[in-house]
């Protein structure tokens, strides 16, 4: 079915694109997209007041996009921004967030953890 993996794509690529407008609106430096390594996929690499922000995306209109972060997901997240860090020699203040886009609307969550 690359059809509906294709149409799944495009509408993530949207909402961050969306995220990605508000975190800029926002004081945030983009620093990269869609980071992959085998661990997993960091969606937004920013920065803000010298603190690099982790950020993964969630979106939804028929339950609380946050509910999608699991803890599997998040130990995936917290893995793949390890390695970031470690390849980018990247040691000062981080943290992971979550951007929730509901519609145009967008909700910084910071700081999630297990």
């Amino acid at each position: 079915m690359p059809i509906k993996n294709d149409i799944a794509r495009q509408k993530g690529f949207e909402k961050e694109q969306i995220a990605c407008d508000w975190l800029a609106l926002n004081g945030f430096n983009i620093i990269e997209r869609n980071f992959t390594a085998k661990s997993g996929e960091i969606d937004i690499i920013a920065s803000k007041g010298g603190v690099a922000h982790f950020i993964e995306v969630k979106s939804g209109t028929t339950f609380e996009p946050i509910y999608a972060i699991t803890p599997a997901k998040l130990k995936k997240v917290i893995a793949t921004t390890q390695h970031y860090r470690q390849a980018k020699k990247l040691y000062g203040a981080y943290q992971i967030d979550a951007c929730i886009v509901k519609g145009e609307s967008v909700e910084l969550v910071e700081n999630i953890t297990l």
